[in-house]
């Protein structure tokens, strides 16, 4: 009996150094699992990083484009109004040459017909060379050497299209 009690007593150390063993493999196991994890979550945070890089890089140029696009339909517009308005200084001062042309030549409605046929050729000429732009900086430049004579137009026309919206 004393046998089988040193028996199951070696058995029983051999047992619990198995299990000793493998409670080693398991945190082995466990360790390496936790550095693979460890990892992986380090490979996730580089991917999402990449990930937002290039998401931020496709939003910028979405906005470079949008931004090209908005100044080509702003150019084109502004190319469009210059044509416009240089082909309605050549409409003015064609109409200035059919005034000249069918008005009459002497005498007191001679001289005026002369006058404003002069004026609108003048006014068409201006329109085709210097365009909406060059029109818009001379009106701002008459605005700042006359500031109160413009306001005072400026309240005259308000006046005027009000009288004339409320009829």
């Amino acid at each position: 009996m004393a046998n089988s009690a040193t028996d199951a007593r070696t058995k029983a150390q051999e047992a619990m150094g198995k299990g000793h063993e493998a409670a080693g493999k398991v945190h082995e196991a466990a360790g390496k699992a936790q550095d693979a994890a460890g990892r992986a979550v380090e490979a996730g945070k580089e991917a999402a990083g990449v990930v937002v890089e290039k998401a931020k890089e496709a939003v910028g140029d979405a906005v470079r484009t949008g931004q090209h696009a908005a100044q080509h339909a702003a150019q084109a517009v502004g190319n469009a109004a210059e044509t416009a308005t240089s082909k309605v200084g050549e409409g003015i001062q064609g109409l200035g040459q059919t005034v000249r042309e069918h008005g009459p030549g002497n005498g007191m409605l001679g001289s005026a017909t002369e006058s404003v046929a002069s004026t609108l050729e003048q006014g068409g000429r201006y329109l085709q060379q210097e365009g909406l732009s060059g029109a818009a900086d001379d009106l701002t430049n008459l605005i700042k050497r006359n500031p109160i004579p413009a306001l005072l137009v400026g309240i005259g026309i308000g006046f005027l299209l009000a009288r004339v919206t409320r009829s």
